[in-house]
């Protein structure tokens, strides 16, 4: 499953990237949660929350049903 998580991000990378910003996978859980870290300009951006739920939590979870969620740590 971790590799399927790695490659769902690297789809929604280049947008964050073309931002500033950027994303760390640092663990996926048995139960299916994801925990990454916002790096660069998403690290301190206001919407990184949107863009944690909206964006990379939606690509994930279409890209690998079995996760239940996306948190930044």
């Amino acid at each position: 499953m971790k590799e399927q998580v790695k490659e769902a991000l690297d789809k929604i990378r280049p947008a964050l990237q073309r931002d500033g910003g950027d994303v760390e996978l640092v663990e996926v859980t048995d139960d299916g949660v994801v925990k990454v870290k916002l790096t660069g300009a998403c690290g301190g951006c206001p919407m990184s929350q949107m863009t944690l739920k909206m964006g990379i939590e939606k690509v994930v979870k279409q890209s690998v049903p079995s996760v239940q969620s996306v948190v930044s740590v």
